[in-house]
Order: structure tokens, then sequence, then C-alpha cells
């Protein structure tokens, strides 16, 4: 008899240690972490039982290129993001109305908060726009509609970047020099750089004083013009498309080519625009001078007749792929881990031989991924 009650016991207690095991592996609540389908360390929520995971590029809500998704994210929220219809309403606000199927925010009404009514007031110094988000977030706000220079994705200053990974690093490269800011399979982002070497020094000080957006088989060209002496009131932004000179209008540019629209947009009276290609990027964008206070306290010693006219540049990216290159373009690679030292007050990307291009309109450079059609002649300016 004391026999048969230990085996009872022991059975019992079999039963009772392995019943929480089957009870976990019975939830459909189980959080999976295990690698999404297109190469995004994705950490989403797993299905019970098998731990699935739903991190791929197009349904993954972690960091990541997911095959063709964007850097970071949702691929399909960036389409349904500025997917919207809008009107104006009797208090004087917008209305947008989002169509993104494929989102949560679709058949809702987003209006426009008081402090902002609009998306694109045309004082933008002095009046914030309202941001319409019809993709995940599903939410408006106001922004100042400029470059945020300590924001992802910038370039601005001596140039000082902050990478997809907002990690912040300075690339001085050389005066008169070209280098490849993004390149990718159908995108790349030149910029020239301008620049002095005062007496002493072993380096350049220099600005980024154009940009040159290279797609398809287009090219546009941004630029600040040279000027002696600056002034608020005269416009120092010039603009190309496919090597003509085009002008701006006081609201915006736009064309219709292969398929995708490029808007250039202006953010305020001068000096400040919008560009939208779209499919692939985003860029606010303002032309700055360095002023005497900025040149002392620095000592770039500049000279009296050049006020250094510059681009300070906000980027936006859609649709990058995994082996994105380029000096910022490397920071949205998922994984990537930057080799500037932290900590010390100027921490210094290297690289100028990697991504020196042979002008401002050539894709050609040790990194760089993007080609031209094969019929197209790249032209040296």
């Amino acid at each position: 008899m004391a026999s048969m009650r230990s085996y009872l016991l022991a059975t019992l207690l079999l039963v009772l240690i392995f019943t929480p095991a089957v009870v976990v592996r019975g939830d459909d609540k189980a959080k999976g972490n295990g690698k999404g389908s297109s190469g995004n360390n994705g950490n989403g929520k797993g299905k019970g039982g098998d731990n699935s995971n739903k991190g791929n590029g197009n349904n993954g809500n972690g960091k990541g290129n997911g095959g063709n998704g964007n850097n970071k994210g949702n691929k399909n929220n960036d389409k349904d993001e500025t997917n919207y219809d809008v009107r104006k309403g009797d208090d004087g606000r917008e209305h947008a109305y989002c169509k993104g199927k494929g989102s949560a925010c679709y058949g809702k009404e987003l209006v426009c908060p008081a402090e902002c009514p609009e998306r694109k007031p045309k004082q933008n110094r002095k009046k914030k726009g309202c941001h319409v988000n019809c993709g995940s977030k599903c939410e408006v706000t106001c922004k100042w509609r400029k470059p945020n220079c300590d924001g992802y994705g910038t370039l601005c200053y001596d140039p000082r970047f902050v990478g997809g990974d907002g990690v912040m690093f300075y690339f001085h490269g050389a005066k008169g020099g070209n280098f490849a800011i993004v390149s990718d399979d159908n995108l790349q982002i030149n910029a020239h750089f301008i620049g002095t070497r005062p007496q002493g020094r072993t380096r350049d000080f220099t600005w980024v004083q154009a940009l040159a957006v290279m797609f398809d088989t287009h090219t546009l060209v941004i630029a600040a013009n040279k000027v002696s002496h600056w002034d608020d009131n005269v416009d120092a932004l010039s603009v190309r498309w496919d090597g003509d000179t085009i002008s701006i209008p006081e609201d915006e540019w736009r064309i219709n080519t292969d398929g995708r629209k490029v808007v250039v947009e202006r953010t305020d009276e001068r000096n400040s625009v919008k560009v939208t290609v779209s499919g692939l990027a985003e860029l606010n964008i303002r032309v700055r001078p360095i002023g005497k206070e900025e040149n002392r306290v620095h000592n770039y010693q500049l000279p009296d007749d050049d006020a250094f006219a510059h681009l300070e540049t906000q980027f936006k990216f859609s649709n990058l792929s995994e082996l994105v290159d380029g000096i910022l373009g490397k920071t949205y690679q998922p994984g990537y881990v930057s080799p500037v030292k932290k900590g010390v007050p100027m921490p210094i990307m290297g690289g100028e031989d990697k991504y020196q291009t042979p002008s401002l309109l050539s894709p050609i450079c040790q990194g760089c991924r993007f080609q031209r059609p094969s019929d197209i002649v790249i032209a040296r300016i």
C-alpha cells in the first residue's frame, strides 16, 4: 500500500511540473523574438505554438530594411502617410480624409490643430505647418517646415551629420570635392563642398554648397549661389532639372515623370524649400551664410567678399535597400554600428577616398551602387 501511495504522489508531481509548460505553448499571445523573414530583426508578436515573428519588411515593427522595405518600420505606411484628400473647414482649419486601405487610419478624418491650421503656411518663419500622418501614427502635429539639424538624417554646418542611427559625426571632405551622400540601387545623392584653409591649418573648413539628386534618368540639382554679402531679402537658391535652370514660383514647381512626382515647394518666401521625389526621398533644405560672429568665434578667417552661402538639409528616405551606401546612406543599413568615437566633441567619420566622385553629377565612386542607364552620358560641371 505504501509503495502504491508513493507511486501516485510521484505521478501527481510530474503532472504539476509539466502543466505550466503546456499552457505557455498553447497561449496564442506568446511573444516571438526571432528574425523577420526579410532580413529585419523584428521583435513582433509570434503566433501561439510556433513563435513565428511578424518582423518582415512589410509588417514588422523592428528596425531594419526588410527586403524592399524602407529604412525603419513599415513600408506600406510610407505610402499611407500621405494618401489623403484635403478640404478647408468652416473654421479655417484643413481637414484630411485618409484613403490608405492598408492603414488603421483608413476612412478617418484628421483635423489640423488651431495652432497650425494649414499644411503649407506662407510665413514659415512665424507659423508652423500642419503635418498629416495617415499611416501608423494616424495623427496631425505642428512642425516647423525647415531642417532640424539635430534630427535624424541631417547634414548641416561644417559638415556635421546625424545618421539614420541617430549618431552624430563630422565628415570633412575637401574644398572643391564631390562626395556620395547616399548611393543605392535607384537613388544617388551627391554633395559639392566649398571651403577655405586658413594659414597654419592642416585641413579645410568645408560646407555643402550643392546637392545632386539622381534617379532613373533624371538629375535635380539644388544649390546655394555664391554671394559676396548676405541679404535675407534676396533669394540665393537655384534649382536645375536635367541641366535646365528652373524658376520656383511662390508656391511650388512640379513635374510628373516616369511614374514619379517631383516637387520643389517653397517653405519660406526665400532660401527655403522642400524637395519631394515620390517613392524615394524628401529633403528639407535651407540656404544660410556664415555670419561675422560665427566667422570670428570659429576663426574661419573667411574673405570679406564671400558669405559662404551653403545648404542645411534634413533627409527622409523611402524604399532603401539593405545595401544602401554613402556617407549618410550606410547609417540606414540594418544592424549598422557606427565606427566613430563616442563622447568626444567632434567624432570624425572617414571615407573620403571611398565616397569621392569625379563630379557633382557622377555616380561613380568606390562605394557607389547607383548606375545610370547605359545610354545616359554624365556631363561634368
